[in-house]
């Protein structure tokens, strides 16, 4: 019998980590002067700061990017020895760092390694005009990381080494938060990064899906979904199931070389006009048939969005018990088939879509096909 249940208890649980929310999240890339304008001028992103050999910080360049509450790190090495080089190399470009942000970066650090976490990277303080930021950092699954990020004392640009770039101002496309984060994995590996997530985080686990649940006649996958105990931070954990032809996940492992993130649900208060922007910059999604609207209504009940603006822009709705959402996902956005972006939209729903797998896995596996990887 399929298993979607929300687990735990709907109350606010105390973070034994005291994190208060996600701060940034750093990708290395092949080319992030080119990246940067990128996602300027395709997703409405303004660069704001960078970090350089201008700045003093030889070893690699780094470009700030931000949009309402999301903040955006492409980080591009400057030497083939660096393991920025090497993550590069392996990954293609890829999330490296979920950093989250804390009351006190030492006091997590230290307790999350007690719980067992693997650290990466001990406590250091850095300090400029403008205060002082402390980072320390733990591994997560496969070469990705979690970083501290203590800012309480520190009121400059970003992070110390950091500088303000000119303005180029970009208009916004209206994406307002990260709403989740999701990383795939192993066969095998998803309880253990359930676990650890648990233990070391204090996260718990709000919803399940099991093979029935995300499957098509051809593949499936599972999931669980780790929120922090406010619900703010959400990670959901994916990992492969036994299917007739490749996953979705088997795919995306094969390619960027092991577990990392999958995609990033970016947030809007207005999904029509979100896509619609984005379609118009170039950015490409994953095609829906035209009959997944017919019954629509009938499926979902009222909603406020016209169902023919729905079917012409592609996007995706489903209804929970506490309200509905809309959501649509973009075509990787870069030659490997890895990364990609899921634009969604809440009206009341926590929940992620689970009426919507059937058309999102047949829509992915259609891309698959086109690549010869199925």
């Amino acid at each position: 019998m399929a298993t979607a249940v929300i687990e735990g208890s709907r109350e606010i649980q105390k973070d034994p980590l005291a994190i208060n929310h996600l701060d940034y999240v750093e990708f290395y890339v092949g080319n992030a002067r080119q990246a940067a304008y990128w996602y300027q001028h395709a997703f409405g992103f303004t660069p704001t700061a960078y970090r350089g050999p201008e700045t003093g910080h030889r070893d690699a360049a780094s470009y700030l990017m931000e949009q309402g509450a999301i903040r955006f790190v492409l980080t591009t090495p400057l030497y083939s020895s660096s393991f920025a080089a090497e993550h590069v190399h392996r990954h293609g470009d890829g999330v490296r760092d979920i950093a989250l942000c804390v009351d006190d970066a030492a006091a997590a650090y230290c307790e999350a390694v007690r719980r067992g976490a693997k650290g990466v990277r001990e406590p250091v303080s850095v300090e400029n005009a403008d205060g002082r930021i402390v980072t320390a950092g733990i591994a997560t699954y496969g070469d990705t990381i979690h970083t501290f990020v203590e800012r309480k004392k520190y009121h400059g640009t970003f992070m110390p080494g950091f500088v303000a770039g000119p303005p180029r101002w970009t208009p916004s496309v209206g994406l307002e938060c990260v709403d989740h984060c999701v990383g795939n994995v192993h066969l095998g590996n998803m309880c253990t990064y359930v676990d650890f997530y648990a233990t070391v985080l204090g996260f718990r686990n709000v919803i399940s899906f099991d093979d029935k649940d995300i499957s098509t006649e051809y593949s499936a996958l599972m999931s669980k979904v780790m929120a922090s105990g406010d619900g703010v931070i959400k990670f959901p954990i994916n990992e492969p199931a036994q299917g007739r032809k490749k996953s979705q996940i088997d795919e995306y492992l094969e390619y960027y070389g092991g577990a990392g993130v999958q995609h990033i649900a970016l947030a809007t208060n207005d999904i029509l006009h979100t896509v619609r922007s984005l379609r118009q910059r170039g950015v490409e999604f994953l095609d829906i048939p035209k009959t997944y609207y017919d019954d629509l209504p009938r499926r979902v009940g009222e909603i406020h969005e016209p169902v023919a603006d729905l079917a012409q822009l592609g996007i995706l709705v489903d209804r929970d018990e506490e309200g509905y959402l809309l959501q649509i996902f973009t075509k990787p956005v870069q030659d490997r088939p890895t990364v990609f972006y899921e634009i969604i939209q809440r009206r009341g729903a926590r929940s992620f879509g689970k009426g919507n797998f059937k058309a999102l896995f047949e829509a992915l596996e259609r891309e698959q096909a086109r690549r010869g990887n199925l």
